[in-house]
């Protein structure tokens, strides 16, 4: 499964704290996601939909 964050990202680092091994904030401010396992998939949805500008896509 992959994890993607798109141009409206903000930075504000929600999706960062609420699934650290997905999201991760980078050196230019803003997150960025990644592959993950089936494990992650609820904290990694948990991320998304509590983005605040709906940044956040996740394809299983």
């Amino acid at each position: 499964m992959k994890a993607t964050v798109n141009e409206n990202c903000i930075g504000c680092g929600l999706c960062a704290g609420t699934c650290p091994e997905v999201f991760s904030m980078g050196d230019d401010g803003f997150a960025h996601g990644g592959e993950f396992g089936a494990e992650l998939l609820d904290t990694a949805q948990e991320a998304r939909d509590g983005c605040p500008v709906s940044a956040i896509s996740i394809e299983e």
